[in-house]
Parts: C-alpha cells; sequence; structure tokens
C-alpha cells in the first residue's frame, strides 16, 4: 500500500502538490489538502474531506494572543509517563504526557481540581485562552491542571516519528485521550501532598468539550462533574440533520445586515462566471488582492471554499469585542461584514463582489497590516491539523450537508462512501461511522449525571449540541448571544448579560458539586468564606 512506503506527511504533501485530492475544511468541498493542512485544527476547533465530510469538523480554534488587559498567569510545566495503549497488552512502551498546573489559590488540604480536557493542539495555547478557569480559581480555592491531548503538542507517544504512518497513529483515540487523563489524575492525587480527596471537575470547549462530558460519563470514579462547552457530541450519523449547522451559520447573518445572506448565496454564482475567463480570474485575483492569483477552474473551486470557510469562521467568533481568537477582529464582526453587503438584487456581478471582497478583508484585513490575502489559511498560528484529520477519519464522523435554499451555500450533499475513500486513500484507514455513537451513548445518555452543556446562540456547533435539560443533573445552558465557548472566555466588560448568567450559573453547579463529593467523603469544605450554597 502506497501510504505504507511514504510518512503521512509526504503522501499529503504529494496530494497538496498535485492537487488531487480535495478536501472540505468548516465548508464544501473542493479545499486542496495543503490549503487544509495550513487552516484546519480539529477544532473543532474536527476536519472534513471531501463531500463536506469532515467539513466544519475542526472547530478551527487557533493562536489567539492573551489580551494584555487580561491579568497574569502562572503555571508549572510537567511531564507524565503516560502508557501508549492502555486496553492492550503487548504495546508496553511509555510517552511524555505534557500537562500544566497552577496552584496559586489551592485551598490544602481536599479543595477542588479544575481539570482542563486538551483539545487537538498545543496545551499552553488552550490554557492562556480559558480565563474563566483562571478566574473562579481564587473563589473556589481550586488548583487548575491543563492536560494535553496525546498526540498533540509535546506529547508525542512516538517522537518524531508519530504521524510517520497509520501504523504509529493507531493510538490516536478519544478512548486513549480519556484513559490518559484518568490516570494522570490518579496519580496526582497520589502524589500531592493533600490532594487525595481532591473533588475533580472536568471543563473543555469544542472538542475539549466533547471530552469533558465523555470522561464523565466513562470516569465518573475519577471526576465529580463536567462543563462541556460548545461540545457538538451530537453531530454525528442519525442523530442531528446534516444541514443544521450551516442553518445557524446563515441565520447569524441573515439577522446582521439586511440582504446579507442573499448576497453570499448570489455571489457563488457570480463567481463562477467571472472565473470563466482568464480576466474574469485576474479581477478577482485583483478585487480581494489575493496572495496568489487565480489560474483556472480548480483554483477558483478551492477560493470559494475559502470564502465559505471565512464565513463559517465569523459565525463562531461573532463575539461583542474586539478579538483575535482566529483573526484580529472588530465587535461583532458579522454586523460589520454585513455592511458592505447590503445591496439589492439589481446589482452586477462585478459591484456584488466588490461587496464581498470588501466583507472579506474585515476578516482578513481589520488591521490593515496585510499587503495580500492568502487563501491557503483562514486563522493564524496551527494547532494539530493532520492528527485531526485522521481522528475524523477514524472514529471523528460528523455529517455535513449544505442545499442552498435554507443556508447561503452551494448545495453539497453528504456522502459517507467518498469520505470513507478519501481517507482510505490518505491513510490507509476507513472510519466507523457509528462509533462514536456507540461508544458514548448518542442520545441516550440519561444514565449520566452532573454535566453541563452550554451552547451559544449564535454558534453553529449549538447544531449538534445538547440544547434543553436531559434530567435535573444533565443541563442546558443556553447563551443566546454567545459564539463559540463564549463562556469559557475572559470576562470583558461588554460581554452580553446571557454570557454572565450563564458563568454564574456554571460557577453554582460547580459549588454544588463540590459539597456534595466533601459531604459523601467527610472531608471538610476547603473552601472561599464567600461561597453560598446552591440548591
Amino acid at each position: 500500500m502506497q501510504l505504507q512506503q511514504t510518512s503521512c506527511g509526504d503522501h499529503l504533501q504529494k496530494y497538496s502538490t498535485a492537487r488531487v485530492l480535495h478536501w472540505s475544511c468548516m465548508m464544501a468541498g473542493g479545499r486542496s489538502l495543503d490549503t487544509i493542512a495550513a487552516t484546519c485544527v480539529i477544532t473543532l476547533c474536527l476536519t472534513c474531506l471531501h463531500v463536506t465530510s469532515l467539513k466544519s469538523q475542526l472547530f478551527t480554534r487557533l493562536g489567539e494572543q492573551r489580551s494584555t488587559t487580561e491579568p497574569p498567569i502562572s503555571y508549572k510545566t510537567l511531564y507524565f509517563a503516560q502508557k501508549i495503549d492502555h486496553f492492550g497488552f503487548l504495546q508496553d512502551g511509555t510517552f511524555k504526557q505534557r500537562y500544566l498546573v497552577a496552584d496559586k489559590h489551592w485551598h490544602q488540604p481536599d479543595g477542588p481540581i479544575l481539570f482542563y480536557t486538551g483539545n487537538e493542539g498545543d496545551i499552553t495555547w488552550f490554557c492562556n485562552n480559558t480565563g474563566f478557569m483562571w478566574e473562579v480559581a481564587e473563589q473556589l480555592g481550586a488548583m487548575l491542571v491543563f492536560a494535553e491531548h496525546r498526540y498533540y503538542g509535546e506529547s508525542l507517544p512516538f517522537g518524531q516519528a508519530s504521524y510517520s504512518d497509520s501504523k504509529h497513529l493507531n493510538y490516536l483515540t478519544s478512548e486513549q485521550a480519556l484513559a490518559d487523563f484518568a490516570v494522570l489524575i490518579e496519580n496526582l492525587k497520589s502524589t500531592i501532598p493533600g490532594a487525595r480527596n481532591s473533588p475533580v471537575i472536568a471543563i473543555g470547549g469544542s472538542y475539549g468539550g466533547m471530552l469533558s462530558a465523555w470522561f464523565r460519563m466513562k470516569y465518573p470514579n475519577i471526576v465529580i462533574g463536567a462543563l462541556a462547552a460548545s461540545a457538538p457530541i451530537w453531530q454525528f450519523p442519525d442523530m442531528v440533520p446534516c444541514g443544521d449547522f450551516y442553518k445557524v451559520v446563515t441565520q447569524d447573518f441573515a439577522k446582521s445586515g439586511d440582504n446579507c445572506d442573499a448576497n453570499i448565496r448570489r455571489s457563488w454564482k457570480a463567481i463562477n462566471n467571472l472565473s470563466s475567463s482568464a480576466s474574469g480570474l485576474q479581477w478577482l485575483s485583483e478585487e480581494f488582492s489575493l496572495c496568489t492569483p487565480l489560474k483556472n477552474n480548480n483554483d477558483a473551486v478551492s477560493f470559494k471554499s475559502w470564502l465559505q470557510e471565512t464565513w463559517v469562521n465569523l459565525a463562531m467568533v461573532d463575539y461583542p469585542y474586539e478579538a483575535n481568537f482566529l483573526q484580529p477582529l472588530p465587535a461583532w464582526p458579522i454586523q460589520v461584514v454585513c455592511k458592505y453587503l447590503n445591496f439589492n438584487s439589481t446589482v452586477s456581478d462585478y459591484q456584488l463582489l466588490q461587496g464581498v471582497a470588501q466583507a472579506a478583508k474585515v476578516y482578513y484585513n481589520y488591521t490593515g497590516n496585510s499587503p495580500c490575502l492568502n487563501t491557503s489559511q483562514t486563522a493564524t498560528g496551527s494547532l494539530g491539523a493532520l492528527g485531526w484529520f485522521f481522528q475524523a477519519c477514524t472514529e471523528m464522523v460528523m455529517p455535513m450537508c449544505t442545499d442552498g435554499v435554507q443556508d447561503m451555500f452551494e448545495p453539497e450533499e453528504w456522502n459517507f462512501q467518498a469520505f470513507s475513500d478519501e481517507c482510505n486513500s490518505v491513510f490507509g484507514v476507513r472510519p466507523r461511522a457509528d462509533w462514536a455513537g456507540t461508544v458514548y451513548g448518542g442520545k441516550k445518555i440519561g444514565s449520566h449525571s452532573n454535566i453541563i452543556f452550554s451552547n451559544g446562540g449564535l454558534d453553529p456547533w449549538s447544531a449538534g449540541g445538547v440544547t434543553s435539560n436531559i434530567t435535573q443533573s444533565l443541563v442546558s445552558i443556553l447563551i443566546p448571544d454567545g459564539a463559540h465557548h463564549l463562556d469559557l472566555r475572559y470576562s470583558n466588560k461588554l460581554d452580553p448579560p446571557s454570557v454572565r448568567d450563564a458563568r454564574a450559573l456554571e460557577l453554582k453547579y460547580f459549588q454544588k458539586w463540590i459539597r456534595q463529593a466533601q459531604k459523601s467523603t467527610g472531608t471538610r469544605p476547603s473552601i472561599s468564606k464567600n461561597w453560598k450554597m446552591f440548591t
């Protein structure tokens, strides 16, 4: 098999150079592998192949710098010898799992531990951008632990060979990652003085939020509860309609400006019209200030996918204040974008696309510092794109589709077979479409307890999330004015009341769980004096 003769990186580069395979990350198909590798994470912050297959599954959350107005943070970087395979006995090797610890506010003994279940990327990035944990640590008297997900950041089971082929990637699964977290916590509680009876709460966002929920489900003996922010645990086959994700994106644009979604829907045909000639391709390249000019129809297809991904990213990061989560952006960026898209239906293709170009530049050049727009990336920095590709090609199968009617994108059906074929051609593996539902319960999770599912009404990932209470202890918190895991970000004076209320409620649930855990173990409460009992 060809994949066995070359590294995964070489294999991807071969397809990238030849532009034979087209992937669709965050959007419709047509993106080349070099484009995807440069722009996709998860991240899911979850990826996409061919036919909208992994479309948007990346939760693209790339490289934000912390705001200088946020308080300084300090943590220790540590490493733990983790088994490569928790579920077999022939592979007895270990690797160094990186984790970060901040214990400045920890109340000893038996103070709580807030444990971040690492996503598909460098753990220091998540540590720096999960302000909610840092802000509640003192009030709870909590230790903070941020655990890196295997195969990402520095936590590589086989070092530089970890991505060399599918054999080495075989241990990259959510199940192995959850076992890593469980073993790490057990070790911390047995080696840190005063931590033996510390109650642990799992916290995560996007894919990390999925992991935090699944962690509580699979290891209720390890964590007393979980906060799963923007966690699409139902974005799997036969759980939610494949088109709902893009409906939410469209709704965000529709309510942010007159004719905004309608003109984006019209723009695809306008691009097709202009890209049919060399002069039209040149005009598009110049109007959009592209770093690499469009030369042919394949370039035009990739260009449209780049634009599609841009609109999705804007929906994910439609925050009420200036932020640089994916790119430096103004407050409520979709409203700013839509100011350039309020045409009536009589404008020419050229006029329409001039507006689209200006709208795209809000996302890619808000600072005015970019001399040109690079269609090979949609976000700054990078996370574990290749690793997430593999996860999406094995167990994280998230159907996505568009119809061009209920959404503002070009029609594209979900085609599992085409998706599976592309996974096989790249990695030599085929996805198990129903595995996530089998191993994590799908929608039959009512027997579990103590999980908060928070979702923003502006976040397209809410379409695959839990948005209503299941039981009294499997609760949904909706943030109507919230984008992607806004509640996990640092608080801001421009935060809408809904996210402030959400954070306050999340904190009360934490307090309740900790009280219950300490009561059941007979340990004395090691908590801040200003706690109030939540019933």
